[in-house]
């Protein structure tokens, strides 16, 4: 064989790995499972360190949720 045959196998070896690996990362970073698993560890680990935030967040959906059925059941059909 030729040096610029094997330049040509080993270039395109090369490029078949780079290949695989970006396809590799794409494929783990479009993982939702995966993602949504790393965002739950996340906010645990939030939580456990100042849950304050997050009582004060829970309460404020549940006062807004509160309301809004409220405005539903009593409010005016205008």
């Amino acid at each position: 064989m030729s040096d610029a045959t094997s330049a040509a196998k080993a270039a395109a070896t090369q490029a078949r790995h780079q290949l695989a690996d970006t396809l590799d990362e794409l494929e783990d970073k479009f993982n939702v499972p995966k993602r949504t698993g790393e965002l739950v560890e996340k906010a645990k680990v939030a939580y456990k360190k100042n849950p304050v935030p997050w009582i004060v967040g829970g309460a404020a959906v549940a006062i807004v949720a509160v309301g809004l059925v409220a405005w539903a059941i009593f409010g005016g059909d205008d």
